[in-house]
């Protein structure tokens, strides 16, 4: 049986984004080994909810079909002189895990800067840039020359590049767009959330995601400065205008739930009329394909986002695109608008569109497995 490796740019553990998310895809259609970035004893101190990833073994089943593995590394792996021990430690960990499941690899997807194409001799090598990692070298907290050197290194080595926005096609010749797609569900039916006040009655404005420097702080500001209920779901990194973000979740409008599991996240987008997509002016965020966008639609909810190259592509009037400075009235406006069971359908059908499950048959393809 064939095996795909999938190295993630970011942990099977951590906010589901794009790698999680399509590694889940593909493991549908194929076994599938999705390897973390490296993790070393000091890392749990540095991000604390990693922890718990470090204390079972490094090799866990998720499920049928589907491996997840955590190579454990020495600390300092992110250091200039470390960087290609840490490499092949990753290299190493990934080829004993895919032999001792006793499966073929006939394809690797990188979706990080790591020297990692080659960790499989003879399997097709595909490199996914699922984010701009030099516009976003300040954000990631690395080196945009380490980061423009992988980057090159990574075209040079692969047999294919896959990009997730129409803007990284620019930049990357040859490649192909396979962009973020969205999980149907039933947010209608799912349970009220414990964690969310009974008395907090719609029109419900709400943000799901990880709240970081990406993220307009003022437009979610703005928002809750209006008296709406907005409702906030996910992680909020403590480095960004921690203030400013205490300030806003302590307005009695607004709750703030933290981190949720993906598979919880039905119950909050059922509190939430109007999602939003409140992505600040970067060169990193042009580049990008928030996966918020679809999942709002998928639950049948309004959308409201900054302009966004990815927004455009869409081709929907579906999403209502806001400048900064009409963020807060375009969010008014939507939520003015009856969610009525035709309008919350059509939402839904053009999501179909775009599931997870199509971007996998589409990566699936480039990885050379169509009749998997």
């Amino acid at each position: 049986m064939n095996l795909v490796v999938y190295f993630g740019g970011t942990g099977y553990d951590g906010v589901a984004g794009t790698d999680r998310r399509m590694a889940d895809g593909l493991a549908a259609l194929t076994p599938v080994l999705y390897v973390d970035p490296p993790r070393s004893v000091l890392t749990p101190l540095i991000h604390p909810h990693l922890a718990a990833s470090l204390r079972g073994p490094a090799l866990r089943e998720v499920r049928a079909g589907l491996w997840w593995l955590t190579p454990r590394v020495l600390p300092g792996a992110q250091r200039p002189g470390m960087r290609p021990v840490t490499d092949a430690l990753i290299r190493r960990a990934a080829r004993r895990a895919a032999a001792g499941l006793g499966m073929r690899v006939p394809a690797v997807v990188v979706a990080g800067p790591g020297d990692l194409l080659g960790a499989v001799p003879g399997a097709r090598a595909v490199y996914y840039a699922t984010d701009d990692l030099v516009a976003g070298a300040a954000l990631l907290g690395q080196s945009a020359r380490h980061l423009r050197a992988a980057q090159a290194r990574q075209l040079a080595r692969a047999d294919a590049v896959a990009v997730v926005s129409p803007v990284l096609r620019e930049r990357f010749a040859g490649a192909v767009v396979i962009p973020n797609g969205c999980t149907p569900v039933d947010a209608d039916a799912a349970p009220w959330p414990g964690d969310v006040p009974g008395s907090f009655a719609g029109p419900v404005a709400g943000f799901v995601g990880h709240i970081n420097a990406r993220i307009d702080l003022t437009l979610l500001e703005t928002v809750a400065g209006s008296g709406r209920p907005l409702l906030l779901v996910g992680p909020h990194d403590p480095s960004y205008a921690p203030a400013r973000f205490a300030a806003l979740v302590a307005r009695a409008n607004v709750c703030w739930t933290g981190r949720k599991p993906a598979e919880e996240l039905a119950s909050y987008l059922r509190v939430i009329d109007v999602g939003l997509t409140p992505y600040a002016t970067s060169d990193f965020n042009r580049a990008s394909f928030p996966i918020k966008t679809l999942d709002y639609l998928a639950a049948g909810r309004g959308v409201v986002s900054t302009d966004l190259p990815a927004t455009a592509w869409l081709g929907t009037d579906l999403v209502r695109t806001a400048a900064r400075d009409d963020f807060a009235a375009a969010v008014e406006k939507e939520l003015a608008v009856p969610r009525t069971p035709e309008l919350q359908a059509r939402r839904r059908a053009f999501a179909e569109r775009h599931t997870w499950s199509r971007r996998a048959r589409d990566l699936a393809a480039l990885l050379g497995l169509e009749n998997q």
